[in-house]
């Protein structure tokens, strides 16, 4: 159950001392120790070399705020009162509405776990789980009820653990299974087999494709595809992969990466358009920055997972490096990214930007893309993504729920929020990937003339002509 109160409060006003200011900008870098150098500049997020203790303050703050508004009890919808009899069903029962609609087994809610996980192995604090093993043990004690409850009065979509009971699309299924398995590979929370195997049979089985296996669906357009899916599906087939040792699994993610991609990306500027629809070969692109996001945290999953051996490793390695690269190239000013990447004058958003931040910090660690730039890429993403975190552990600047769309007026105007769960486990893997990247001992973090180089230890580099 939920922690107490006051027990949340001590331990946040802990916390809050350790993680950086928000006042406004403009900064001036603290890491060059000259107030008189006319030549350093300002800038509008604090633009220095993050501490474990900062990042870790952060991660905390976001984890206490996930933490206190996600009730994991059963109340009557009608009257607010809990309901403990687990042996009878009434129909009124449901899961107690978390605050701001954060579903407790929605797909962005995996994604939370996912990063949960991350933040525990980052900081070897494995109180970063307690939230995933509270929700989880909720699952556990509470499906029979649930599916007694369906069984007597066939609630269908009003039941609240319908999405494991009767999925019905990625979205219900894909996320939260990954994030099931990865729980399971931690040994974090019950035995959910039950579940998983739910989950995964309808991403493996029943999902609508192509006929060359493409994960698709009948919507907007009797078939369309969405670049969402990327990550609704693959990784959860990938994690299956790992969790079976079938090849079959693994096959399957790469051959979905592989197609996603012919279908979406556009080599001419390394990025993927949010959607395709058959039959219409002269639809116009729209480069929806979450999308590509969705892109690339798949395929960084994948390749987490996939035998170096299998013969579509290097083929995803390439995809992922052509769209790291197309994203870097489209940072802002601010560290953050536009909601529609290639438009300039489209709103910074948080979402997306966690993801991109997460996604070239993980690939630098894991020797994926070089250190250098990426490495201060990745820096800078942060630098913009701390400001986004508000005292209380909110993440402020998400785009809300957005659906495949046909016009740019749609996208551009797309609200945000910090009810919107998509940007809490994007935030959690960004700031765990981040102490991975500072703390990396395989990399040498040089501030020389003003900025930050990320280089190989052990690199020699000749700075004479500076002093």
């Amino acid at each position: 159950m939920k922690p107490t109160s006051s027990l949340l409060a001590a331990t946040l006003a802990c916390l809050f001392a350790l993680s950086p200011a928000r006042a406004e900008g403009p900064y001036r870098n603290p890491d060059n120790k000259n107030p008189n150098d006319i030549s350093e500049g300002t800038y509008p997020v604090p633009y220095k070399m993050p501490t474990v203790a900062e990042i870790t303050g952060t991660l905390q703050k976001v984890r206490g705020y996930m933490d206190s508004v996600t009730p994991t009890r059963i109340i009557n919808k009608k009257t607010g009162e809990p309901i403990t009899d687990l042996n009878t069903p009434v129909a009124d029962a449901i899961f107690e509405p978390s605050k701001g609609d954060f579903g407790i087994q929605v797909y962005e809610m995996g994604l939370v776990h996912s990063g949960l996980l991350r933040a525990a192995e980052a900081t070897g604090d494995r109180g970063f789980t307690a939230m995933t093993e509270r929700h989880f043990n909720f699952f556990k004690a509470t499906k029979p009820y649930f599916t007694a409850q369906e069984k007597q009065f066939k609630l269908e979509r009003a039941n609240s653990f319908s999405r494991f009971l009767d999925p019905r699309s990625l979205d219900d299924s894909g996320s939260m299974c990954a994030a099931l398995m990865r729980a399971r590979a931690a040994k974090v929370g019950p035995d959910l087999s039950d579940m998983i195997a739910t989950c995964s049979d309808w991403v493996a089985n029943k999902q609508f494709r192509l006929k060359d296996g493409t994960l698709a669906r009948k919507r907007p357009q009797a078939v369309s595809l969405w670049g969402d899916d990327l990550y609704m599906g693959v990784p959860a087939l990938a994690e299956m992969g790992r969790m079976t040792g079938k090849r079959a699994y693994y096959d399957d993610a790469v051959n979905n990466v592989l197609n996603m991609s012919s279908y979406l990306f556009n080599p001419q500027v390394n990025l993927y358009t949010h959607g395709w629809h058959a039959g219409m070969k002269d639809a116009p692109n729209f480069y929806w920055s979450r999308a590509n996001g969705w892109a690339v945290l798949a395929m960084s999953d994948v390749l987490d997972v996939l035998p170096k051996d299998h013969p579509g490793y290097p083929k995803v390695l390439a995809q992922l490096r052509l769209s790291l690269k197309g994203i870097a190239e489209r940072q802002s000013g601010s560290g953050l990214w536009h909601q529609m990447i290639d438009r300039n004058d489209s709103y910074l958003e948080t979402s997306a930007s966690a993801i991109f931040t997460y996604v070239i910090a993980h690939a630098v660690n894991q020797g994926w893309i070089s250190p250098a730039p990426y490495g201060s890429i990745a820096q800078a993403g942060w630098a913009g993504l701390q400001t986004k975190v508000t005292e209380p552990g909110e993440v402020e600047g998400i785009c809300v729920g957005t659906t495949l769309a046909g016009d740019q007026v749609y996208y551009y105007n797309r609200p945000t929020s910090k009810h919107a769960l998509h940007g809490y486990g994007p935030m959690l893997l960004a700031g765990a990937e981040m102490i991975k990247l500072v703390t990396n001992p395989k990399l040498d973090i040089q501030y020389r003339v003003r900025t930050y180089h990320y280089l190989p230890k052990g690199g020699e580099t000749d700075y004479r002509e500076h002093h």
